[in-house]
């Protein structure tokens, strides 16, 4: 993505998440897709990752897509990121854009809570949604989904999939 789209793409993403908006109906029609344990892992996310991934959900929709494990994963592919601030999540993308180095000696992974935790679970967050998504019953399809695993992932729903959230 060009410099310009891509601040422009994260500017809508920044302001669409200080008032977070979960359509009732949408996410009630995406419910009927998810089990009881995907869907109890669903309502774990901020309401502005339920509301991000009911956007990807239904682009994915839009342009056609009905496998069922890419609109799964569409669903839960931010699960891994847990209940962190709005500032960590900005930090999160400046750095990432600006230093992936100082970015990875800076996120801390372990237990507990603070800026460095929450870095580093925006940082390994597919891998860590993969591991939640399993435990709530997903298919290993879909955990490769949100892992963003090429090798096991069929590459067509990866690429349909990263295509959708980097669109909304």
């Amino acid at each position: 993505m060009r410099v310009a789209t891509r601040a422009l793409y994260r500017s809508r993403q920044f302001f669409g998440s200080v008032r977070p908006r979960v359509d009732a109906g949408q996410k009630s029609r995406a419910f009927r897709l998810l089990s009881e344990p995907q869907q109890r892992l669903f309502l774990t996310m901020t309401r502005r990752d339920q509301q991000h991934c009911l956007a990807v959900y239904a682009k994915l929709q839009h342009d056609g897509r009905d496998d069922a494990d890419v609109l799964v994963a569409a669903l839960l592919h931010d699960c891994g990121k847990g209940r962190i601030a709005l500032w960590h999540r900005v930090a999160y993308v400046l750095l990432e854009a600006t230093s992936p180095a100082l970015l990875r000696r800076l996120a801390k992974p372990g237990a507990g809570g603070g800026w460095r935790f929450a870095l580093d679970r925006c940082l390994r967050h597919p891998e860590l949604g993969a591991d939640l998504a399993s435990a709530a019953d997903s298919n290993a399809a879909v955990a490769a989904l949100i892992r963003e695993d090429a090798t096991t992932a069929p590459s067509e729903l990866l690429a349909a999939l990263k295509a959708a959230d980097e669109g909304v």
